[in-house]
């Protein structure tokens, strides 16, 4: 695994970020979601969050600040892109985030857990999985899809790194996902069931061409 995306170790690259959620893990969260992986799994809900190229660059301590503004918030999920490809970075933003409040740590990645330690002290993944509470590992597997739980397909573990989260049922958990538009754009928030990204684009479409005759929107 090497690290090709555009930025300094110190640096973070970001697809896109979401403050205050439910959908991906207990209690108020905000979510990270990193630019660049290496994996191309089939399938996969986020395929412009793929390719190795420069999205938002930002300092982590920064984004530490910007990720807390809500004072609710009590838990930090990562997610991708490929989170692991950015570890050291992102190691500096949860140290960050855990010096200004207590706050529990879910991590999303492809790769499996046994696989991650045997890698160099170098690429920092040891550090990020130090400050993990919930690790979900194993690349998305689309034949595998059950639609429930917070994962993408069975194969998925949950590795509980610490006692933090173990009263929580990631596993049974309902599926439910989120829409936020921004600025023209809109962002889904959570683990979808695998027929509902077909039906949110549709929904989507229809409320912006209600919004547009309104007078309420401009198309990106």
């Amino acid at each position: 695994m090497r690290d090709e995306t555009y930025q300094s170790p110190n640096q973070l690259n970001i697809a896109a970020t979401c403050i205050g959620t439910k959908a991906l893990g207990p209690g108020w969260r905000s979510v990270v979601w990193v630019q660049g992986c290496l994996l191309h799994c089939q399938g996969c809900i986020a395929p412009e969050w793929i390719p190795q190229i420069a999205a938002r660059i930002v300092d982590p301590q920064d984004l530490a600040s910007e990720l807390l503004r809500d004072k609710r918030i009590d838990g930090i999920t990562l997610s991708g892109g490929e989170p692991m490809l950015q570890a050291r970075g992102l190691y500096a933003l949860v140290q960050r985030i855990k010096s200004m409040r207590d706050v529990n740590v879910i991590c999303f990645t492809g790769y499996r857990y046994e696989n991650l330690l045997r890698l160099p002290a170098s690429s920092g993944i040891r550090l990020l999985l130090s400050e993990i509470d919930l690790l979900i590992d194993g690349p998305y597997i689309q034949s595998l899809n059950r639609n429930i739980g917070l994962r993408g397909s069975d194969n998925q573990r949950f590795i509980h790194l610490t006692e933090k989260l173990k009263d929580f049922s990631f596993e049974e958990q309902k599926r439910g996902v989120e829409i936020r538009i921004t600025d023209g754009q809109y962002l889904m928030v959570g683990v979808p069931p695998s027929n509902a990204i077909s039906e949110i684009d549709t929904v989507i479409d229809r409320a912006i061409q209600t919004a547009m005759k309104r007078g309420g929107y401009v198309r990106p």
